[in-house]
Parts: C-alpha cells; structure tokens; sequence
C-alpha cells in the first residue's frame, strides 16, 4: 500500500508555496504543482493531493480575498499555519546586467511589492504571469536573455539563474500568511488549540458587528484578523471572517456558542494550532 502523502502547492517547486511546505511538513512528501488556486482545490477534492498549502494574506499586498471565497464555498477546513518571510530578488541568466534586461516577469502581487525597485529603470517592462518559480524555470530552460524573474532565492538555485539584485521589496518586513487545508477536519486534543477561522454573517441592524466584537472581547478572544466579503445574493450584505486566539479553549467554546444566537450564519472554517511568525520566534530567542 502506497503511504505516500501529496502536498498540493500553488506553482511549482521554488516557489513560496514549495518554501512553506517544506517547512511546515516535518516528513518526507510528494508535490502537486497546481498553477492556480482554483485546480489546487480541485485536485484536494478529487483526492489527487491529500493536504494543500494556500497563501491567504501579505503584510503589503493585504488578504487574498478570493482564496477566503475557496475555502468556504468548497468547505474546505484550515488545520495549520505558517507565516513566511518574503524575499524578493530580481534573477536572470548568469552574465547579464541590469541594462541588458528589457522585461521582468512575475506573479503579479510579486511585481506589486517591488514598485519602487522597478521605477528606477523605466526602460524594464513588467509582465505578470501566474507563479514566480515557473517564470525563473522558462527562463533557464529556454535561454531567454534580456528577461529576469522576480523570485526566491531557492529558485535561482534550482534553475542556475544569477540574482541580480537581492531583497528588492519594497518593505522589507514583508511576510505572508499561508494556511493548510484537508478537505475534512483534523481533530486536535483541545489543549492544543488556541487559533480558530471563523464565518458568520449578522442581520442588517445597527450595532450588530459592534455588538459581536464586544462578546468576544469579554469572551477573552483576542481578534487578529477581520475580513468582510459581500453576499452576491444580498446586495450590500457582508459575511465576516475572523480569525481569533485565546489562551484556553473553554473562553473560544463558550464564545462560539453565543456566536451561534448572535449570528444568522455561523461557520467553524478550522480550529489549530497558532503559527509562529518569524518576527515572534526572533523575539523570542532573543536574535533581533
């Protein structure tokens, strides 16, 4: 019987998709290379891939609000984190230089961090493509002079290209949040759970957010995120998501049960355990 777990990652291996999963799982795994969200979904839920790595928010560029709408529309459950420093680097085939390059391409929220870098050389055409890594991969296997790739650093070294420049972000705390999603709930001992993604909607009465954001204050949830989504069906009607943390679960679990009277739809998108973000394990080691 062929035990082998499939992670399935949007782009291909040296993307930062590839980066997460090989942090995050601790085992030896297959990869899915999907080219976009909407086939690494498909492809979980046919079960070609057993687990799946989804960027779902960037420090600059803000949430990927299309992929909260994939998750619940597929009933997709949130097991994991990962936070992810961000690195930017301009690559190219080995012997070029700046002036020789005429085009650089990128996933478009890549090129979109790295604006100010760019408009120092008018004379580069940005073109956006669907993954960072396939872009330094074309170029190496085609040759192609005079075009650079916006990328990691572990794309330049799979694909033997030569970074030109590194760290070309705008913002150099540049950091994305990536989830882990099954297609069915990964049941955790409670004492090791103290993030939950929630979905609920409210009735169109003043106050009704407000209200909600109070209970969960006294509740002892400490709200990290918040993304509003409007409800095609209902003009001007919004769905919230929400991600919270708490030091025990019994404040979450008494929290959820009045969310459910408070709410007229209320969602458990996933309950896990809280990622550590880069900057928090530098805090906590003491190496900032």
């Amino acid at each position: 019987m062929d035990n082998t777990v499939t992670i399935g990652i949007q782009g291909i291996k040296g993307s930062f998709h590839h980066q997460v999963a090989s942090e995050y799982f601790d085992f030896d795994h297959e990869l899915d290379e999907c080219m976009s969200f909407d086939s690494l979904v498909s492809n979980l839920k046919s079960g070609k891939a057993n687990k799946a790595v989804m960027a779902l928010e960037n420090s600059i560029a803000g949430s990927i609000i299309p992929n909260y709408a994939l998750i619940d529309k597929n009933d997709l459950h949130i097991i994991g984190e990962h936070y992810l420093n961000i690195h930017m680097n301009l690559m190219v085939l080995p012997g070029q230089k700046i002036e020789d390059i005429t085009e650089v391409h990128s996933h478009p929220i890549a090129l979109l961090q790295c604006g100010v870098f760019f408009a120092q050389y008018p004379h580069i055409k940005l073109v956006e493509s669907g993954d960072t890594a396939e872009t330094a991969q074309r170029i190496a296997t085609q040759k192609l002079k005079g075009i650079g790739a916006v990328a990691a650093p572990v794309a330049a070294s799979l694909y033997g290209l030569e970074i030109l420049a590194a760290g070309i972000h705008t913002v150099k705390s540049n950091m994305t949040r990536f989830v882990i999603v099954k297609t069915e709930n990964k049941v955790l001992p409670k004492e090791e759970i103290n993030k939950a993604s929630i979905k609920f909607e409210l009735d169109d009465t003043p106050g009704a957010l407000a209200s909600v954001l109070n209970m969960m204050t006294t509740s002892k949830l400490n709200l990290t995120k918040i993304q509003s989504m409007p409800i095609i069906e209902t003009p001007f009607q919004y769905s919230f998501f929400v991600d919270v943390v708490f030091d025990k679960y019994k404040h979450y679990e008494k929290a959820k049960k009045i969310l459910e009277l408070m709410t007229t739809h209320f969602k458990v998108l996933g309950e896990y355990t809280r990622g550590i973000s880069p900057e928090q394990s530098e805090a906590k080691t003491g190496t900032r």
